[in-house]
């Protein structure tokens, strides 16, 4: 079990073709990293608000997330990127987080942004209720998507699965308070779970930016601007430990 997780942000924007976004994949997923997180709907952006993105579905085994095996399996490490994943509803396909190389899984986003004027379940399909956890370089690694943020019990969920670290891949949309909500809402969910919460987001000018690694005290340990950048950091298991001494909120639960 390794003491030490080293995590890369790409805080990169995915574009509307497909096999443009792959051949980003491919030149965001190099050595020298443990764990590479890439934004939500990464193999096809959104597009307008509201589109139908029904066309670019793609089950577990396509082009998408066949690369991103590959990739992550050449790089020697585990990749987390977004892709909307063919449903039972042709017309609705899930918001999924595809995890590649040693661990191998899939996350379906529980809750849709109906919200701030925005309606995702026109367009998706809710995935099923239960946290998922994956190995990660002996680290257990929870996994959420976007508006997932918002939700404190998901995070309390994945924490109790296990997880020591969270990742959220996003395509956080801006607005007026909408930066200082992402970033409030990801050391929130550090704190009050003492654990490590790894925000990889989509850049500006469609999306917030502002990615970040924050530690289970709630320090900031790598933070993004607006604009395309790679974050690196190294999260280590003795923080981790040290802080639950520190504040042992999770043994002083009642409910």
């Amino acid at each position: 079990m390794s003491t030490r997780l080293r995590v890369r942000v790409q805080q990169w924007a995915s574009g509307l073709d497909p096999e443009a976004n792959r051949v980003r994949l491919a030149q965001g997923t190099t050595s020298g990293a443990d764990l590479v997180v890439f934004p939500e709907a990464f193999a096809r952006d959104f597009g307008e608000a509201g589109s139908d993105v029904s066309a670019y579905a793609e089950p577990l085994d396509g082009a998408f997330a066949h690369e991103l095996s590959h990739v992550a399996d050449a790089a020697a490490c585990t990749v987390v990127a977004g892709m909307f994943e063919s449903s039972a509803d042709p017309d609705r396909p899930y918001n999924t987080l595809v995890v590649g190389g040693a661990s191998r899984a899939a996350y379906r986003k529980i809750h849709l942004y109906d919200s701030f004027g925005y309606r995702e379940s026109d367009r998706l399909t809710g995935g099923p209720l239960e946290p998922v956890v994956v190995d990660v370089a002996g680290w257990a690694v929870g996994l959420m998507t976007c508006y997932d943020l918002r939700f404190p019990e998901l995070a309390r969920r994945l924490v109790d699965a296990g997880a020591e670290v969270i990742v959220v891949p996003a395509a956080w949309l801006p607005g007026e308070r909408k930066v200082e909500h992402w970033r409030t809402l990801l050391a929130a969910r550090a704190i009050e779970n003492t654990c490590f919460v790894v925000g990889a987001a989509q850049p500006g000018p469609r999306y917030c930016g502002h990615s970040a690694v924050v530690g289970p005290l709630g320090d900031t340990l790598a933070a993004a601007g607006a604009e395309e950048e790679t974050l690196e950091a190294v999260l280590d298991r003795a923080d981790l430990d040290a802080a639950r001494r520190t504040n042992p909120s999770l043994a002083n639960r009642r409910l």
